[in-house]
């Protein structure tokens, strides 16, 4: 009985590990349904200064949302005021959806 409970915690601990996703794989997860084709922050075409820079944006009782940029850059001004480019992305969405059930 007492090498049952090691065990079962090690299986515990290790499905949880398994279950975690890390940002690269989070970001990557979230880019085939962005619904911007620009830049949140300066409208430029995402990819036009290279590969589009990810960022997750973490709000305490808020679910983390995933956001890109066409550079590093822009995450500054974005977090400066991210619920005003958050706005903008939510309306972005709602415009695509719209569009797929007309």
């Amino acid at each position: 009985m007492k090498l049952l409970l090691p065990a079962l915690l090690l299986t515990a601990g290790s499905l949880l590990a398994a279950a975690a996703k890390t940002d690269a794989e989070i970001i990557a997860a979230a880019r085939p349904g962005y619904p911007l084709k620009t830049c949140l922050v300066s409208n430029e075409p995402l990819g036009s200064m290279g590969e589009a820079a990810g960022y997750i944006h973490r709000s305490p009782g808020q679910p983390d949302r995933v956001v890109f940029f066409c550079c590093e850059g822009c995450g500054e001004d974005f977090k400066a005021s991210p619920a005003k480019f958050l706005a903008k992305v939510d309306a972005a969405a709602a415009a695509a959806k719209s569009g797929k059930k007309g």
